[in-house]
Parts: structure tokens; C-alpha cells; sequence
């Protein structure tokens, strides 16, 4: 009990850190910011283009899963393109250069530019096939059509900090009741109960260590040495690969978040989106 109760200060203390420390420094530098223009090069430059340029911010935003959503939610009020959002919002938990260093240093050169190649790809074709499926309407309203008008000033604290208290005054209840449940889950699934159930060399076991990693709110940073460790311990490359990314892609606490911004429908999607991405690469990697 004590290390849950342990598990769940730190997990929710670590969140509020990161989600108002994102979402503070995004609006103190809005003025800096041109959305217009970022908004007319997406839209004006061809698909692939606007796809990549989402890939490339993602990878010089090395956020977990849950610090991503300021970011989201900003450029969906600032009406950046829905599929270029998805894509970024896809791909930046689980790509970053310092994670990918390390991963190259831990499970050698192969793994990680095949590991980044299918992130980057399944990223791109989740966020197209999103917006092709018509999940655009499954946003919440309140956050695409209330546009928070940028600042005069280029460094107005009135404004970062009262734009900050307001998103958090609306998402941090679920957050704190997402901390909880992964705090809970992190406390009673044992490490080396994966590593024992997961170790075999078999397909099916894929889909099933990437419906695990959701709930055990791991971030990337934390996943690959703990990746190094269970795979010393025989835990099998492709599971790893779709517990690693299904773990960082989507957790308890993100989901919960993202129940503020997205309808039901786009939630479930979301987590379908996930597992998908994370199964796939695992089976790549099983048949290499």
C-alpha cells in the first residue's frame, strides 16, 4: 500500500510538474509563435511535407505522453490541420534523439533506426487515416472553437500564467484520477511477472505485452533500460518493442486527459490507434 500511495505522489507530482510547466512556457511565448504562418505552410505545402514537418517537431519535443496534450490542444485552438495534430500527437512520445541515442547504445544501431522508421511511418498513415475516417468531429468543441488570442506583448506573465491556471482548472481532475490508476496497476504489476509470461518466442505474445503497456504509464526514458533489463532476462525482442511503444504512446493518465479534449468515439480510436502502432511494430520485429 505505501508503495502505491509512493507510486501515485510521484506520478502526480511529475505530471503537474510537466503539464503547467508546458503549458505555461507555450503561452508565455505565443507572441513569438506564428501560427499564421505555420498554419499557411501546412496547409499550403503538399501532404508528405506537412506530415514530416509534424515528425521533425516531434522529434524536438521530447515530451511524454501527457505533456504532449498542452501542445495538442494549443494547435488545434490555433487551427492547425486535424491530421498534422494526430501526427504529432502520435509520434512525439515516442520518438526523441536523446531516447533514440540511448536505445542505439542499449539494443544496437539496427533496432533503433527500424524502430524509428516504423513509429515515423505508422504515425503518418494513424494520423491520415483519422482525419480520412472522419474523427475530426469527434473533438470537443470548447477547445477548437475558443482561439486564445495571443498576447500584444511578446512576454506577458498575466496572461501565460491566468491561460495556464484555466487549462489546468479544467483537465486536472483527470489527471490526478489517471495518476491514481496507473499508481495502482504501476504497484501491482511486477516486473519480473512480464518478464516470466512474456519471455517465450511466440507471435501472440505481441498484441498482448502492448495491451499491458498502456496502463503502466512508463515513460520512454524509462522503458528502454528497463527494456535492457527484462530482455537479459528472456523476455523476447518483439513484445518488448510492443510493450515499449504502447507504454509510451498511451497511458491511464493520458487517456484521461484526452477525455477533456476528445469525444468517446476519437478516445477509443485513440487507443485502438496505439495498440495498432505498437503490435505492428512488434510483429516486425518478431519476423526479422
Amino acid at each position: 500500500m505505501f508503495d502505491i500511495l509512493q507510486s501515485f505522489y510521484r506520478i502526480a507530482l511529475e505530471l503537474t510538474v510537466l503539464f503547467i510547466g508546458v503549458s505555461f512556457l507555450i503561452n508565455l511565448f505565443q507572441g513569438l509563435i506564428p501560427y499564421k504562418k505555420i498554419e499557411a505552410i501546412l496547409e499550403n505545402s503538399p501532404s508528405y511535407i506537412s506530415a514530416l514537418f509534424a515528425v521533425l517537431f516531434a522529434f524536438i519535443t521530447p515530451f511524454c505522453s501527457c505533456s504532449t496534450i498542452p501542445i495538442v490542444v494549443n494547435l488545434l485552438r490555433n487551427h492547425v490541420r486535424f491530421s498534422i495534430v494526430m501526427i504529432f500527437l502520435f509520434a512525439s512520445p515516442v520518438l526523441d534523439l536523446t531516447i533514440l541515442t540511448l536505445m542505439t547504445y542499449l539494443l544496437g544501431w539496427k533496432v533503433s533506426v527500424i524502430y524509428t522508421l516504423t513509429t515515423t511511418f505508422l504515425s503518418i498513415l494513424i494520423g491520415f487515416s483519422l482525419h480520412a475516417l472522419g474523427f475530426e468531429s469527434q473533438l470537443k468543441n470548447v477547445y477548437v472553437e475558443h482561439t486564445s488570442q495571443s498576447p500584444e506583448k511578446k512576454f506577458d506573465l498575466r496572461f501565460a500564467v491566468k491561460e495556464t491556471f484555466s487549462l489546468m482548472r479544467s483537465v486536472y481532475p483527470y489527471l490526478i484520477i489517471g495518476a491514481g490508476i496507473g499508481a495502482v496497476i504501476h504497484g501491482v504489476v511486477p516486473a519480473d511477472w512480464i518478464a516470466q509470461y512474456l519471455g517465450g518466442d511466440t507471435w501472440w505474445l505481441v498484441p498482448i505485452a502492448a495491451i499491458i503497456g498502456i496502463p503502466l504509464y512508463i515513460r520512454l526514458s524509462t522503458m528502454i533500460p528497463i527494456s535492457h533489463m527484462l530482455m537479459a532476462k528472456g523476455m523476447a525482442l518483439g513484445p518488448m518493442m510492443a510493450l515499449m511503444i504502447s507504454s509510451a504512446g498511451a497511458s491511464l493518465p493520458e487517456i484521461t486527459l484526452l477525455h477533456s479534449i476528445f469525444k468517446k468515439k476519437l478516445v477509443v480510436a485513440f487507443i485502438v490507434s496505439v495498440l495498432s502502432m505498437s503490435s505492428i511494430s512488434g510483429l516486425l520485429f518478431y519476423f526479422i
